[in-house]
């Protein structure tokens, strides 16, 4: 079923999805200019949250264990025992070494944070999309809006999976103490406070607006020139999706490295680097990592962090335009029915 020409697309009598009122014209096609990106103004924001919980848990279930080798790999000064040269070859090593379920650490604890982050995060960029888009429409600004729509959506979900990050990092580091995400939790509450769950949040939020700026903003373009009616169609879900979280996740590597030696707080690289106590700010996160690896350091586990993120982005793109369009389909045929 497409939301393009009668049935359920027809439903918003015209009007663009995207905020943008000018007349379909009656026909058919012009009637279908319907952006489905954005939901009918009549949705719930339930249908939002509902969709965006499915697509985090499940990018972030499938992804994890190339999450945990991404956070290795980013580890600036690795045991012997811990160092890898590719992605697959750690996942053999990790499993051969460690046993089977090792790269799975700290699943749980990613999925309880995911589930209410991405659920007000694609909730709140489809809604300040809409308005935006809708103030910014006559000057021709829809990716500006976008973008900051994508940067507003970005400060309620690292508020939420920030401390997922730190708990799940921490457990995921080779030779880690932490063997439950209860026992680690209660580690890091006892032992440094509960600001250390927020330590790398400022350098979080300085990664991930300018990551989802650029992920929104190309996904957007993208989508306007594979599939300009804004149907559902997965395979444009799946490409946009990939590539613009491939483009983001390479742009954005440096602060990622310094987040995670934010949420780790590796201890044989800070003594290296002659730091004492905790390691904090993103300036002295920028330092040390420059202190030990020059520049070559900020791009550590490049590699992995695109493998990760491009097949989580298509992931979760697809996932959530799937649901999103499901839900709309079947709340729009219940009122027909009643």
């Amino acid at each position: 079923m497409e939301l393009r020409c009668g049935g359920v697309g027809s439903q918003a009598g015209g009007r663009r999805m995207d905020g943008d009122s000018r007349d379909g014209g009656g026909g058919c096609k012009d009637a279908g200019s319907e952006d489905y990106e954005n939901l009918p103004t009549s949705a719930s924001l339930s249908t939002h949250m509902t969709a965006g919980a499915m697509a985090g848990i499940l990018e972030h279930s499938v992804m994890y264990p190339v999450d945990s080798v991404k956070t290795r790999m980013q580890s600036l000064n690795p045991d012997p025992k811990a160092h890898y040269t590719s992605v697959y070859g750690a996942l053999k090593k990790i499993i051969r070494t460690e046993g089977f379920w090792r790269p799975l650490r700290g699943l749980n604890v990613m999925i309880m944070g995911a589930g209410p982050a991405h659920a007000m995060y694609f909730a709140c960029y489809e809604n300040m999309k809409r308005t935006l888009n809708a103030v910014f429409h006559h000057q021709g600004n829809s990716h500006l809006a976008n973008g900051i729509a994508g940067s507003m959506a970005t400060l309620l979900h690292d508020a939420v999976m920030n401390p997922a990050e730190v708990v799940k990092q921490r457990m995921q580091m080779y030779n880690s103490p932490h063997r439950s995400a209860l026992s680690c939790i209660r580690t890091v509450w006892g032992t440094e406070g509960l600001g250390a769950f927020y330590r790398s949040y400022t350098t979080q939020l300085t990664m991930n607006i300018p990551f989802q700026s650029i992920h929104f903003i190309t996904y957007e373009f993208l989508q306007e020139q594979i599939n300009p009616y804004r149907d559902y169609h997965p395979q444009s879900h799946i490409i946009s999706g990939g590539l613009a979280g491939a483009l983001a996740a390479a742009a954005t590597t440096p602060l990622d490295v310094c987040k995670t030696l934010l949420n780790t707080q590796e201890n044989v690289a800070l003594s290296l680097a002659n730091v004492s106590g905790r390691l904090s700010g993103m300036a002295n996160a920028f330092r040390t990592v420059y202190q030990l690896n020059g520049l070559p350091g900020y791009f550590k586990g490049v590699q992995a962090r695109v493998i990760y993120q491009m097949p989580s982005t298509a992931i979760s793109w697809s996932v959530y335009e799937f649901f999103k369009y499901f839900l709309t389909k079947h709340k729009l045929e219940n009122r027909t029915l009643y």
